[in-house]
């Protein structure tokens, strides 16, 4: 089958499609690369998928070399993440073709209205993510911060290197934690990281001069006291 230019979020890829130029979907995810000759190859929801404008760009199915779907891991495998960064040694730049991300979640009352904030750099972009999710707990803020960013990296087919200063989201994602509550969420993460295993998971000390960090912060902050999204915007 063919390969077809289209937009997914701000990236331009190459999307699966027949003669004509429609998306071939499979259970409404559309086989995508972002490289040619990357030899991974990524699934998009057909509905994140646009057209950059003007003639369909098809290219012939040659035009991509050979690409294997991204293997879940062993359930048994532990995530890569955990380490503690100081603010000295906290990235501010993406590494390669990586998602570099930092994600918090902010509450008033604990439960009370909760909010979440995220900061994406990769290539030459940058984007902003305050999002107001009502009533909740501040992990589960934290949490939906950090699936954010596992979505985002998964659409835009890119690795991931998130950074959160929520301890209890690195315990349940990659320490084995027992799930007292919000397992729901936390299975629905899981999930998220399982479908896009390039992502490695940090801590960073929360208040401690970490200016991405505390970025994301004062969007979570900004949403609760808003109670307004903004989805992800350019700074």
């Amino acid at each position: 089958m063919p390969w077809r230019r289209m937009r997914l979020r701000n990236a331009e890829v190459l999307a699966r499609c027949d003669a004509s130029g429609e998306l071939v979907a499979n259970d409404g995810r559309v086989e995508v690369r972002y490289k040619p000759n990357d030899g991974r190859a990524y699934f998009a929801g057909a509905s994140n998928l646009t057209p950059p404008g003007g003639a369909p760009k098809i290219e012939l199915d040659s035009f991509c070399g050979p690409g294997e779907a991204v293997k879940k891991p062993s359930k048994s495998k532990k995530k890569a993440g955990g380490t503690t960064t100081s603010a000295t040694s906290a990235p501010e730049k993406p590494e390669g073709d990586e998602v570099l991300a930092y994600a918090d979640g902010a509450c008033s009352g604990n439960p009370g209205p909760a909010g979440v904030g995220a900061v994406a750099l990769w290539a030459d972009q940058t984007r902003e993510l305050s999002e107001y999710i009502g009533e909740a707990t501040n992990n589960i803020a934290e949490l939906t911060g950090i699936l954010r960013a596992v979505e985002l990296a998964r659409d835009l087919g890119r690795p991931l290197r998130l950074y959160t200063d929520s301890q209890y989201s690195i315990g349940v994602l990659t320490k084995g934690w027992k799930v007292k509550a919000n397992k729901e969420l936390v299975k629905k993460v899981r999930e998220a990281l399982d479908g896009h295993p390039d992502t490695k998971l940090f801590h960073v000390r929360g208040h401690q001069g970490v200016r991405l960090n505390e970025q994301a912060d004062e969007l979570a902050v900004r949403a609760v006291q808003s109670r307004e999204s903004t989805g992800w915007v350019g700074p």
